[in-house]
């Protein structure tokens, strides 16, 4: 089990990273995964690091700093209770701005302190992570943290009003239906009626997915009628509200943005092959058999200014901050239509947004660095 880190006698103290992960959403197993990643590339010259994951009940425990035993292993994803001992000691941060001590808890011991933490980087995918609820808790306890703020995490969890930010700021959204829980609950003969009258306007396929989740997770392309009701019980079985997306034909585009000192730039873009006829992009493609992405997409000089320009204004627009992966679909008639954004990516290496700035001369490790670094430059509160 990790001690309390410890600069070299002597030295100036290292900021000590609390590297958070795992979760309580349906990808916890690709945060623990990532955070294996982090953990090998984290410059231990330049920095100490706590690993603190939290259990899919909720627990923040700390944790073994073991990259190794946080792969995956035979499709299996991995688990944060798989990296902790059997005690049920709890690791808290104050909500004092002034105490930023995280402290490990057992009933019956005496309270351990971890080291004073310098910045958080928290690797969560998903509800209560990614979306502003630990964001807002790090904002009370006044600690840095990498990545968006509290409105961009939960404007980047949702997918409707991700797409009324975006169309608010002009950049084209493909006809998109949302079914809320209220709606569901009180009239789900209705709910599905306006479902068909959708699938009337704009044909068949849809893909009804869970409104807040990612990774892919709880999705379904439906053919037609005799599917819909599989994949509305499959998407929520993840969400209470899902959201019904009409087919947008087109390439698959990704861009990379990462905060710099002098504002935020886009990486090179990536492409995402087509799996096959009827196929998409799911979870089984993206993390258990690594389809590969082309990078740098085969685009024309004036596409790749065009993508890169719309990433950093979807950026812009959702205020985000840090790092974000923006996705698009590039149209036959030469549109860019965006998807969504993810404000913590997949974040292995050989995940998509690592790869696009590889190819744009940033290698994982200083990838890192530069996303401790903003974090560090910033102050908590509004700004």
């Amino acid at each position: 089990m990790t001690e309390q880190p410890t600069s070299p006698p002597g030295s100036r103290r290292r900021p000590l990273v609390l590297l958070l992960f795992g979760g309580r959403s349906s990808e916890h197993g690709i945060s623990v995964v990532t955070a294996g990643a982090v953990l090998r590339a984290i410059d231990r010259t330049k920095y100490d690091v706590l690993p603190v994951g939290i259990t899919q009940d909720g627990r923040w425990v700390l944790t073994a700093d073991d990259p190794g035993r946080m792969a995956m292993a035979d499709r299996r994803q991995p688990t944060v209770e798989q990296l902790t001992d059997t005690g049920r000691g709890t690791v808290t941060v104050s909500v004092d701005p002034t105490d930023r001590t995280a402290v490990r808890g057992e009933r019956g011991t005496e309270p351990k302190v971890l080291g004073e933490v310098d910045v958080v980087f928290p690797v969560l995918h998903g509800p209560y992570g990614e979306d502003g609820t630990v964001q807002g808790l790090l904002e009370l306890s006044g600690i840095p943290y990498v990545g968006a703020g509290i409105l961009a995490s939960a404007v980047g969890q949702d997918k409707e009003y991700m797409k009324r930010v975006f169309s608010s700021f002009g950049l084209s959204v493909g006809p998109y239906l949302v079914i809320r829980p209220r709606e569901w609950q009180s009239d789900a003969a209705g709910a599905r009626a306006r479902i068909h009258r959708f699938a009337d306007g704009y044909g068949w396929p849809l893909f009804v997915k869970p409104a807040r989740a990612g990774s892919s997770i709880g999705i379904t392309r439906v053919e037609g009628p005799p599917g819909l009701e599989d994949a509305i019980a499959e998407a929520h079985r993840h969400d209470a509200k899902i959201i019904v997306e009409a087919l947008v034909q087109g390439r698959e585009i990704e861009c990379g943005v990462l905060e710099f000192p002098e504002g935020p730039r886009a990486s090179v873009p990536a492409e995402i092959p087509a799996p096959g006829t009827g196929a998409y992009y799911d979870f089984t493609a993206k993390y258990l058999e690594s389809t590969p992405g082309v990078v740098p997409a085969a685009l024309t000089d004036s596409q790749t200014s065009e993508v890169r320009r719309l990433a950093l204004k979807a950026f812009d627009a959702a205020s985000c901050e840090g790092l974000v992966r923006a996705d698009f679909f590039l149209t036959a008639e030469g549109q860019f239509v965006i998807n969504e954004i993810n404000t913590m990516p997949g974040f292995t290496p050989v995940s998509m947004y690592p790869q696009m700035w590889q190819a744009s001369g940033i290698g994982y490790g200083e990838l890192v660095d530069r996303l401790l670094q903003a974090a560090l430059r910033r102050t908590t509160g509004l700004r």
